[in-house]
């Protein structure tokens, strides 16, 4: 996930004058490996639900990802929705602020099998799978959200590392491809133009991600960033060195790379919608560009850990926020891919606005432009990265 830029309202960013034209440009025809932990299996490592004697739950989220009322910041409307409806009384804490960072919180607990005294963690696609291979994370009952099975979005199905959508359900999407500066620079349209263009030389930042960064450079080279090998790895690699060493890249950064984009210190950069949504409400100016040769999909996503003892609940919330008019209110706030169907009509009549922005509902031709990246095993997670570190001088 990548930490929004400011606490404010996202909705109100995008309110007023800002149309959606101004936060997308289309490119031709489209208009780190924590430490390595301890194996378990479901067989072996068995969680006790007490679901059915205890109304509680512990949500585990990142920052400013949950709709806060606009007068009253210890509010979250959507979710005392929930609480009010079900009963069970939920502890919502932010403690997530770096994939990584969260895996050495946790990981003595989940390998040992013990507990996180969590029952909700959200995590990134590449995180997930790491935790989901480590055989940390308990399976749901499809019986228990019928609303994921009928509303999750179709780009999201058969994902490599949960193909049944049995482990992890997503809980915001978000695009990683190209963002400029009109401020300061001509229109930018394809991955070899910000790697090459001369005007662009010392003003471009990439993504210190390297799913993100090395997807968008495989599919610049013809290759699919879902399925590709180790040569082509390799190649992407090499055009992505020869830009750092002809000095075309300034430095590779994560998602702080924002402000010198708004105020114009770099010209343009491999950069995430999220972001891009927020500086576009304050400069129109600032745009995000889907490249023809794709875009990067990800997705951060809802799951159970082992131990956890209130799975039910857990699913009971999961099914909740994949209710149309709950996601709308909440991608209204937090301004990301919402991934649940039937949540663009539910946006209508909330803001017209947000719900024909193509950075919040993409539409199949954008759609069928993303890729979300390979899932690697372990031997291949700490090759690529490895060989990424080095060239980015991490």
């Amino acid at each position: 996930m990548r930490t929004p830029l400011r606490p404010l309202s996202r909705r109100g960013l995008l309110t007023g004058t800002l149309g959606s034209a101004a936060l997308l440009t289309m490119g031709g025809s489209l208009a780190g490996c924590g430490t390595k932990g301890a194996q378990q299996t479901e067989a072996g490592c068995v969680s006790e639900d007490l679901s059915g004697t205890e109304k509680k739950l512990a949500f585990a989220n990142w920052p400013q990802y949950m709709d806060v009322d606009d007068t009253d910041e210890s509010k979250r409307p959507s979710l005392d929705e929930f609480i009010t409806k079900t009963g069970i009384q939920v502890t919502y804490t932010e403690d997530i602020n770096d994939n990584n960072e969260f895996f050495g919180k946790v990981q003595n607990q989940l390998a040992a099998c013990q507990s996180t005294d969590r029952d909700i963690i959200v995590l990134t696609d590449w995180m997930a799978a790491r935790m989901i291979r480590l055989g940390w994370i308990q399976k749901l009952d499809p019986a228990k959200i019928p609303n994921v099975q009928a509303n999750l979005l179709p780009s999201l199905l058969n994902r490599p590392f949960d193909a049944e959508n049995r482990i992890s359900i997503p809980w915001q999407s978000g695009l990683a491809g190209l963002a400029y500066n009109g401020n300061v620079t001509k229109e930018l349209r394809t991955v070899d133009e910000l790697l090459t263009r001369p005007d662009l030389k010392g003003k471009v930042t990439a993504l210190s991600e390297m799913r993100d960064t090395m997807g968008l450079l495989l599919g610049s080279n013809g290759h699919d960033p879902a399925n590709f090998t180790a040569a082509q790895f390799d190649d992407a690699l090499n055009k992505l060195k020869k830009a750092v060493d002809f000095g075309q890249i300034r430095k590779f950064t994560g998602n702080d790379y924002a402000p010198d984009l708004a105020k114009g210190d770099i010209a343009a950069c491999i950069g995430w919608s999220g972001d891009v949504i927020q500086l576009s409400g304050e400069d129109e100016k600032v745009r995000f560009v889907a490249p023809d040769s794709g875009v990067m999909l990800y997705s951060d996503n809802m799951m159970v850990p082992n131990k956890a003892t209130h799975k039910g609940n857990a699913e009971a919330l999961i099914n909740y926020y994949y209710e149309p008019a709950v996601a709308a209110k909440l991608a209204a706030y937090v301004n990301y891919i919402c991934p649940v169907k039937g949540a663009q009509a539910e946006m209508e009549k909330i803001d017209p606005e947000l719900a024909a922005n193509p950075l919040i509902f993409p539409d199949d031709a954008l759609l069928s432009k993303s890729k979300v990246f390979m899932a690697l095993d372990e031997k291949q997670e700490k090759e690529y990265e490895g060989k990424f570190q080095q060239v980015i001088g991490a």
